[in-house]
């Protein structure tokens, strides 16, 4: 499985499924979570209604509807509250998570976002030392690519600084 890290917007990305990082209504919201509704259309807010919104460090997978991607795996990550309120477990569980649906759906390649390090607040660095450890411990059987897409130079940094070291 190839492991990237690209600056750019995620809505844009032609992988099999993006992921959001959504909150726990799945109703659309702000940052990527509203940027992939309004790129989706409205048939992705009417599927998420169905969906009955969604746990922190779970995922639910839609259709990608008006984006390049044909699906979206939603997922909920942590808020930050200081670091001892099992956020870590949480944003490990998303990813996780996200793989694993993946997997099962039998896509091929996935993008994530910077899960949580928005308006949840979560620490850049800390939050991608947990994603690309995950995802490097992940046993790919049908993804062959997992792309991480950073919305500003600082988050590609963290992650082009964390892919250049050895696994």
């Amino acid at each position: 499985m190839r492991i990237e890290a690209v600056q750019g917007d995620i809505t844009a990305e032609t992988v099999d499924a993006i992921v959001n990082a959504a909150n726990e209504s799945l109703l659309g919201g702000g940052g990527v979570d509203g940027a992939i509704h309004r790129a989706a259309g409205p048939q992705l807010l009417a599927e998420c209604r169905s969906l009955n919104g969604c746990l922190p460090g779970e995922a639910k997978m839609t259709g990608g509807y008006r984006l390049p991607a044909a699906h979206v795996i939603h997922t909920v990550g942590p808020r930050w509250r200081g670091g001892d309120s099992g956020e870590s477990e949480v944003l490990r569980r998303c990813y996780e998570n996200c793989l694993a649906l993946a997997e099962r759906a039998g896509l091929a390649s996935l993008a994530f976002p910077a899960i949580s390090t928005g308006v949840f607040g979560y620490p850049l660095q800390a939050a991608t030392e947990i994603a690309v450890h995950t995802v490097r411990g992940h046993h790919a059987e049908n993804l062959a690519l997992v792309r991480f897409v950073c919305f500003d130079e600082p988050a590609l940094t963290a992650y082009r600084g964390l892919l250049t070291q050895p696994g």
